[in-house]
């Protein structure tokens, strides 16, 4: 009876992780290979993992012949092992795919094994593998993890890393072994490789909060070998950052600390500057349309936690505790940071899932709260519908001048009525959870809020590329066929890095300013800078200019000397005559005007 007893819970989880990982396949890998890069953050990470498949150099990230020392290098290793296989271009041309396969891949292992965790520690429940489904789908289908796991750059790679350390520091609390404790050490080295010192801070005070809570906190830290664990780590993890010293000195310093850390830290960068409760209104947006069921999972918990419930770490809502001090843990580390972006909060999204299963664990066990539940979650999708069904109101204030066609082009393909049906729907469907008490009914409104993604989510990427990204790729075509004699190419005013990443060329990034124009007389003779294959002739009598339509119009580039080469969506290609430029540029330097372009800038391409 034992044997068959557990042969049918291997078979049981054999199966929820086969149906997880077809889930994950289809929701986080497929078409993201279907549109190009957006910028501008992605094309810099393509471009410098390109450059290390190219170069060799898998050392020092180089974008655009600039050093590039915003991330450490675990995102663009993975990147540049993927650009290495032979023909990849046959099967990648937009190099998207490469790009944001590690992305996608962090956010399916994740997914599969927050499912596995939570199966495995609700082994004494009959609804473990509804809870387990329950939690993964609260994971894939926050709004954050939607669109920073099909984008190229750090931040789900992190939030994966992270996050697989932490449930694997959580396992070792719950089982009984004495084994060693390295898988979950080795992971954190590699999160650490992929942002820096945060991860470690994370992962760190989260346990740290955790232990507090516990009354054998001294036993639960010798089962995570803190001293064999740290050495692990630093043995993992900073040898690129020792290597990478010595190479460039004081300058990686400068940049990777001083800036991309301590100041992004202390300090607003970009204008990222957001109150102190800005991550209390994400945690909201992150968990929409399932917010409602976050905060009852937080508040039953913390309810437990007063009463004494799940402090012991061998009980299986002690994993609930676990979530809310990790979901705790980034909420304080994030919230005292002086800057302050969205896709900080991604770390804290799967504790945010296991505390949706937490709600529906709750929900299934006490009929009296589902209603209440279930009321503000329909209060939500109403809202949602009604602001949809306003939306020609508010549809014409959308300005963006990147895609002056976006409204046309969301009317043409009618996606508003495609949500506006998809959401009502959904809204109907969340009033009836709200009078019928159905034990399951989350897993249902989920499975909706999954196949939505397709037909909504799919038809937005692909309009926004066609507006915003295809121009710059078919610019890069014209370019090759073009440009002559190497001629060095320039980009005035709205700059996208994935100019660089499509043309394969040196460009030079300037405002469309008089000292714009001043800054690309002088680059072009002092600021020259080595291409992976072919370097541009700075010697060149012409140059190619890639230039916007409001740019366009201002009077020092309207009346400019040169050749108009083709127009496409809001941007032109022209050449322009070298002397041409250097007489304007003087001009303007008689005028009083000087050029900035040396002046030192850590964040550039």
């Amino acid at each position: 009876m034992n044997i068959f007893s557990k042969n049918l819970k291997v078979r049981n989880r054999f199966l929820l992780a086969l149906l997880l990982f077809f889930i994950g396949i289809i929701f986080f890998l497929s078409g993201i290979g279907e549109t190009g890069l957006i910028d501008e953050t992605p094309p810099l990470f393509a471009s410098a993992g390109k450059a290390m498949s190219q170069t060799g150099d898998w050392i020092t990230p180089k974008v655009n012949g600039i050093l590039r020392f915003d991330k450490p290098p675990f995102y663009y290793w993975l990147m540049a092992i993927i650009y290495s296989i032979p023909g990849n271009q046959s099967w990648d041309q937009l190099g998207s795919l490469s790009a944001r396969l590690p992305s996608a891949l962090a956010s399916l292992f994740l997914f599969l094994i927050l499912g596995d965790s939570i199966l495995h520690h609700h082994k004494k429940s009959k609804y473990k593998s509804y809870l387990a489904l329950v939690g993964s789908l609260g994971f894939a289908l926050s709004p954050l993890v939607i669109i920073w796991s099909r984008t190229a750059v750090s931040d789900s790679l992190l939030c994966g890393t992270v996050g697989i350390s932490l449930l694997l520091f959580w396992r070792k609390f719950f089982e009984n072994n004495s084994r060693n404790c390295i898988f979950p050490w080795i992971v954190l080295s590699l999160a650490i490789l992929t942002k820096g010192p945060v991860a470690a801070v994370i992962v760190m005070l989260t346990l740290a909060i955790f232990l507090s809570t516990q009354d054998d906190r001294k036993r639960l830290l010798l089962k995570i070998k803190p001293l064999q664990g740290i050495l692990i780590t630093f043995l993992v993890s900073t040898p690129w950052y020792l290597i990478v010293f010595l190479k460039e000195g004081q300058s990686f310093l400068d940049s990777f600390f001083g800036y991309h850390n301590l100041q992004r830290y202390t300090s607003v960068v970009n204008n990222h500057a957001e109150p102190w409760w800005f991550y209390l209104f994400i945690m909201i947006i992150g968990s929409l349309p399932f917010s409602i069921f976050l905060f009852h999972g937080i508040f039953e918990t913390i309810k437990e936690c007063i009463t004494g419930t799940g402090k012991d770490s061998k009980d299986q809502n002690s994993l609930y505790l676990f979530a809310l001090c990790w979901l705790f843990a980034v909420l304080l580390f994030f919230s005292i940071s002086a800057t302050k972006l969205p896709s900080y909060w991604l770390p804290a999204t799967p504790a945010a899932a296991i505390l949706i299963a937490k709600s529906a664990q709750m929900l299934i066990n006490r009929q009296k709260n589902s209603s209440i539940v279930w009321f503000f979650t329909t209060l939500i999708l109403l809202g949602v519908s009604f602001a949809l069904s306003m939306s020609n109101n508010w549809l014409v204030l959308i300005n963006d001048p990147e895609m002056p066609n976006l409204l046309n082009a969301i009317i043409e393909d009618r996606l508003l009525l495609k949500a506006r049906i998809f959401i009502f729907t959904l809204t109907i469907l969340s009033a009836f959870f709200t009078l019928k008490f159905i034990p399951k009914s989350i897993v249902l409104l989920q499975i909706l809020f999954l196949f939505g993604q397709f037909f909504i989510m799919n038809p937005i990427r692909n309009i926004t590329d066609n507006l915003r990204q295809a121009p710059i790729r078919q610019i890069s075509q014209k370019i090759k066929y073009l440009r002559k004699s190497s001629e060095p190419l320039a980009m005035i005013g709205i700059r996208k890095p994935s100019l660089h990443f499509y043309s394969k060329q040196i460009v030079f990034y300037e405002s469309n300013s008089r000292i714009g124009i001043i800054n690309l007389s002088e680059r072009f003779e002092k600021d020259k800078r080595n291409n992976l294959i072919d370097n541009p002739n700075y010697d060149s009598e012409s140059f190619l200019v890639v230039i916007d339509r409001y740019s366009f119009n201002k009077e020092h580039w309207k009346n400019i000397k040169r050749q108009e080469l083709g127009v496409y969506g809001i941007y032109s290609l022209i050449r322009v005559d070298r002397i041409e430029l250097n007489k304007y540029a003087s001009n303007f330097q008689k005028k009083g005007l000087k050029s900035d372009w040396n002046v030192e800038k850590f964040e550039r391409f």
